[in-house]
């Protein structure tokens, strides 16, 4: 396929066009200050060892979960604040999605990387008021969402003038708590110019799978990984978690944070055979 490839300048990296595989990875949410360092420093070190550029993710809140009594983090205010301080300290780069257009402006001004959730990516008001910050934006494709309906959504942000986007594919919807991933989606995303890239972790969820809350297979998570690497994605988007079984959301589809190096040097090796 031809298509005008665009890069994304964020901090001191480009992302897209025929740059280096970069990393958005981090756990699902703030648990607590303790384990969020530990594993924030413990990704920084393995991605300078491999000179991966690397976007540190985690969630403040999780406004979108299925039951009243899961876990959603510390919030707003006070999850901000803990990422300013890891931001300063660790020197990384941040992503954080956000859930509503009055939690943009207090969140870009911590944030490197303005996320659009997949459940929220036909929401215009979020998205149009998250572009005008000029902010880079993560678009999450939604699970309801075929490769080529992104176009409309990405309009929404150029729109305003922002043309620092991001295409996240996290999947489709297949039958009732279950998702699928077409490779497809890549090569057709990208037609659009902007860097795909690949959420391994969500991919792999089974959403409602356990009843009362979400499931996963994360079983499959490093062969779809490296399946999206093969198809021309420029980054991949994983959730890592120190003990994914103890963790108090998604655990089931978060990866191990000891399985990280190997999978990704798997991973560099992909993408300098097809780049």
């Amino acid at each position: 396929m031809n298509y005008q490839r665009r890069k994304v300048k964020v901090g001191p990296h480009c992302l897209g066009r025929q740059n280096q595989l970069f990393l958005i990875a981090g756990p699902c949410v703030i648990e607590d200050e303790k384990s969020l360092f530990r594993t924030a420093r413990i990704l920084k070190q393995i991605t300078d060892r491999l000179n991966i550029p690397f976007i540190f993710k985690v969630s403040y809140d999780k406004a979108n979960r299925l039951n009243i009594r899961s876990y959603r983090g510390p919030g707003l205010y006070k999850g901000l604040k803990i990422l300013a301080r890891l931001k300063k300290e660790l020197k990384l780069l941040i992503l954080s999605d956000v859930h509503s257009a009055e939690e943009v402006e207090p969140a870009s001004e911590v944030l490197d990387i303005i996320q659009i959730p997949a459940l929220l990516s036909r929401q215009t008001d979020l998205t149009v008021k998250a572009a005008k910050t000029g902010k880079p934006i993560n678009l999450k494709k939604g699970q309801f969402l075929a490769p080529w309906d992104i176009k409309n959504v990405i309009q929404k942000i150029t729109s305003t003038g922002n043309h620092n986007i991001i295409l996240t594919e996290r999947g489709t919807s297949f039958g009732y708590n279950n998702l699928v991933s077409d490779m497809r989606s890549i090569p057709i995303m990208k037609t659009f110019g902007y860097p795909v890239v690949y959420d391994a972790t969500h991919s792999v969820q089974l959403p409602g799978g356990a009843g009362h809350k979400s499931s996963g297979q994360r079983e499959f998570l490093s062969i779809l990984a490296r399946a999206a690497v093969a198809a021309g994605c420029d980054g991949v988007f994983m959730e890592i978690h120190h003990n994914p079984d103890k963790a108090l959301c998604d655990g089931p589809n978060m990866l191990n944070l000891r399985e990280v190096p190997a999978l990704l040097k798997t991973l560099q090796q992909i993408h300098k055979v097809v780049s």
